[in-house]
């Protein structure tokens, strides 16, 4: 049940504060903390989307010295966790290799900050999990957000960890662990 569910955190497109499309940053810590949540939740693969060439480099040369003998002699269990990443350019290219991977399109779940209409629970969302065939893609947001052209290809629009908070500014790596947590961490 749990070997179909995966993570994507979304550097291209991003909004920026002006409103405008942009690509963001690539933070060495989410790229560690990140994978070592998903190593520990049993997360099939985690894919860092980034259109940006030296963005990449610096993910790559991350992602081989942890690969390296050295790496994995230094720190097995890092190794063990930056195995799950998988560095992609755009959305699309995500989708598809889940798609190639899983013989059918995953199941897209969205996460923010913002209370939308038509929003999941967490609980709905679990019981989904289990009953549902399909992988499922949990997608996180990076700058402003995702833009309404990404969240409108997504199947479910998951409830806001803070829902009621008037602050709910959580960095990527609390939100997606507290996420994988609450929706499938009973679960493993």
């Amino acid at each position: 049940m749990l070997d179909k569910i995966y993570v994507g955190v979304l550097h291209y497109p991003s909004i920026g504060k002006d409103g405008r499309i942009v690509t963001t940053a690539v933070v060495n810590m989410d790229v560690h903390d990140i994978a070592r949540t998903c190593r520990t939740y049993l997360v099939k693969r985690y894919y860092i989307v980034n259109n940006l060439p030296v963005q990449k480099q610096i993910v790559l040369r991350v992602l081989n010295f942890w690969g390296s003998d050295f790496g994995k002699n230094y720190n097995s269990s890092r190794f063990e966790a930056l195995k799950l990443v998988k560095m992609v350019s755009y959305y699309e290219d995500l989708i598809e290799d889940i798609t190639r991977e899983e013989g059918c399109e995953p199941v897209k779940v969205f996460t923010s900050a913002k209370k939308r209409d038509n929003m999941v629970s967490y609980a709905d969302l679990k019981d989904m999990i289990v009953k549902d065939e399909r992988p499922f893609l949990f997608l996180f947001g990076t700058g402003q957000g995702m833009p309404k052209e990404i969240l409108e290809t997504c199947d479910i629009s998951l409830e806001p960890i803070r829902a009621f908070s008037d602050y709910n500014h959580l960095s990527v790596r609390s939100a997606v662990a507290i996420t994988l947590d609450r929706a499938i961490g009973e679960l493993i």
